[in-house]
């Protein structure tokens, strides 16, 4: 049974790099390529990027079985791992309470 976590980062990304590239580096990460038929493979996702200059806060809603949640915040990690960007920090968030829907629907609930 899947569960629904958050994964949040601090990347520092030119004002005129792609907004998008994390989230697509993270789906790439997670599903083999940014462009695939549903469901995703390992972990439903949705990343939220919002820019303030320099700096883009990511926030990563997934859903997957509690024994692969180690493994699919390692896959984020590593994705943000790229020489476009440099992450800052990068951690476990919060599911916030108007995301309870979206999360239960990523988590097949």
């Amino acid at each position: 049974m899947a569960e629904a976590y958050a994964h949040d980062a601090l990347l520092a990304i030119e004002p005129e790099g792609d907004l998008r590239a994390p989230g697509g580096a993270i789906t790439v990460a997670l599903c083999g390529h940014w462009e695939h038929d549903p469901p995703c493979p390992l972990a439903p996702h949705h990343t939220r990027a919002e820019r303030d200059g320099d700096l883009v806060r990511l926030h990563v809603l997934f859903a997957a079985a509690p024994d692969r949640e180690g493994e699919v915040r390692q896959k984020i990690e590593a994705a943000l791992a790229d020489p476009r960007w440099r992450l800052i920090t990068a951690s476990p968030g919060t599911v916030a309470p108007e995301e309870a829907d979206h999360a239960a629907r990523l988590a097949g609930g």
